[in-house]
């Protein structure tokens, strides 16, 4: 009699749980569709189950939703428990990627958190945000105090912080809302990382331009290795 254990991708499958399964599909046809716009049978179809099996472990869209919020506040707590030390071009470097990464992945949360965390009274829906903040303004103060921003007495790093942070925050919805982009790619986030930059580059010394470059050259090295490209 041939074999009934699970071969190849078949036995990875098996690993994963339901509860798993669903989750992942909820966070891809919530980011592809928007939350309002997926219902829990999409869900359920998605992964290859009946509803009342998905009902069992979500009984409530919101209740999946809130799951794919916890995994993305986890995700960046782990993130940001990563030891750093490398240099400041390439702690930079990775705190942008890795952000950009997080709000991609996860990018209804930041488009559609509205409609489902409207009673979430006892939780600060902006901690991780704030967090986020704080962490780039760090890193700016850091390149300042290694001398690698040209001399400006003007300049309020908060100021330009704030100015950065903006851009990698809001880079989506002005794709969506000034370009009308029904579709975003990974490669309209590439083009954020250079927006990003144009902001940057003005304040750098050449040598911590070149530096900053060659971090993020190596870094899209190591992302498209990754990817098998």
């Amino acid at each position: 009699m041939p074999s009934t254990k699970p071969q190849g991708n078949d036995r990875m499958a098996a690993k994963i749980s339901t509860k798993d399964r669903i989750v992942e599909a909820g966070r891809k046809l919530f980011n592809a569709k928007g939350y309002g716009e997926t219902s829990l049978s999409q869900i359920a179809a998605e992964v290859g189950i009946s509803q009342g099996n998905l009902t069992y472990h979500f009984p409530a869209k919101r209740e999946l939703a809130l799951r794919i919020q916890q995994d993305a506040k986890n995700s960046a707590v782990a993130r940001k428990r990563t030891d750093h030390t490398g240099s400041v071009a390439e702690d930079y470097i990775d705190h942008l990627l890795s952000g950009m990464d997080l709000t991609w992945q996860y990018r209804f949360l930041f488009r559609d958190r509205a409609q489902f965390i409207a009673d979430q009274m006892d939780v600060d829906p902006n901690a991780a945000l704030i967090a986020d903040f704080e962490e780039l303004h760090t890193l700016i103060r850091r390149i300042d105090k290694e001398g690698l921003l040209i001399e400006d007495p003007s300049r309020n790093l908060r100021e330009l912080t704030r100015s950065l942070w903006i851009v990698s925050r809001y880079w989506m919805n002005y794709l969506s809302e000034i370009e009308g982009l029904e579709e975003i790619i990974w490669r309209d986030q590439e083009r954020g990382v250079k927006q990003h930059f144009a902001v940057l580059a003005p304040n750098l010394t050449e040598k911590a331009s070149d530096a900053f470059k060659a971090a993020l050259g190596q870094a899209n090295s190591t992302r498209h290795k990754a990817l098998g490209g």
